[in-house]
This record gives structure tokens, sequence and C-alpha cells, in this order.
């Protein structure tokens, strides 16, 4: 067996696992990401796209978002609105709907371990991308946060 026929074997076996717990489509960007973070902090992994991330093991109305980067990057939120008003406030409830917000740090050279992860308050990340959205030229934009804004805001929790 090569080594891609392998890969595939074990992505394929790892997807049969996931879809009995109700995972369909663990490929989807940044899932398996989510599951490490998750995994670490003692959270449930949220099984839909275009919900928050996560949530509480005990009580799933206490959700969190993570965000990821590698070293020496940045996090962000992508495709946030400046306008018009009612998608803004649609785009700042990605931020506000959430308990905490996580911000991990990977590796690049080995990409899926976890270097740190940072806890931070909604109200702050909502401040700062509001913020930046509202310096912004465009209608739509990606709101970063470098991994120095995060430390300086944050909480280390790992």
């Amino acid at each position: 067996m090569s080594d891609v026929e392998r890969i595939v074997s074990l992505i394929v076996e790892a997807q049969d696992i996931a879809k009995k717990s109700g995972y369909n489509n663990i490929l989807q960007p940044g899932f398996i990401k989510e599951m490490i973070v998750a995994n670490i902090l003692g959270h449930q992994v949220h099984k839909t796209k275009h919900e928050p991330d996560a949530y509480d093991m005990q009580d799933s109305s206490i959700c969190y978002e993570y965000l990821s980067c590698f070293e020496k990057g940045s996090f962000q939120f992508d495709r946030m609105f400046k306008s018009p008003v009612d998608k803004r406030e649609k785009s700042l409830q990605r931020i506000t709907r959430n308990s905490k917000i996580y911000c991990a740090v990977f590796e690049k050279e080995f990409p899926l371990n976890v270097l740190e992860i940072y806890e931070l308050e909604p109200e702050t990340v909502a401040k700062e991308a509001e913020r930046q959205l509202d310096l912004s030229s465009n209608d739509i934009s990606h709101v970063g946060f470098s991994i120095k804004w995060v430390t300086n805001n944050g909480e280390k929790v790992y």
C-alpha cells in the first residue's frame, strides 16, 4: 500500500468513526483543529457549520468560538459586514453569541500540535471588530487579531 493509499484509508476510517457520532464531514475547513481545541478544553465540538464552534459539555446554551493560526500568524473572522446595518449586526453576532472566544496557536512544523490557547471575552473581541469595521473602506472585510493583541487582551489557558 502506498503512503497516499494509507493516508486516504485512515481518513476514510476516521470519517466512518465521526459519522457514527454525528459528524458528517470532518474535512470541512477548520473542523479537525476545532476538534483538537475542544478536546483540550473539555468542550463538545459543534456538528454543523454556521453555528458556534463548540459548547459546554453540560449546558449546550453555553457556546464558544475558536480562532486559530500558526506561530507568527494572526487570527481572523472572515467576511464581516460593515454595512448594511442588519448584516453588520448578524456578523457581530458570530462573536457576541458566545460565552468565550478561544484563540489557539498551532505549530507550523507540526500543524496538529497546539502551542497555546488564549481565552477572550466576546465583548472585548466585538469592540475591536467594530473598531476595525468602522475604519474599513470596504462593506465586507476580514477582521484580524494579532497574537500580540490576543496575549494583551486575553488570558492564557493552555
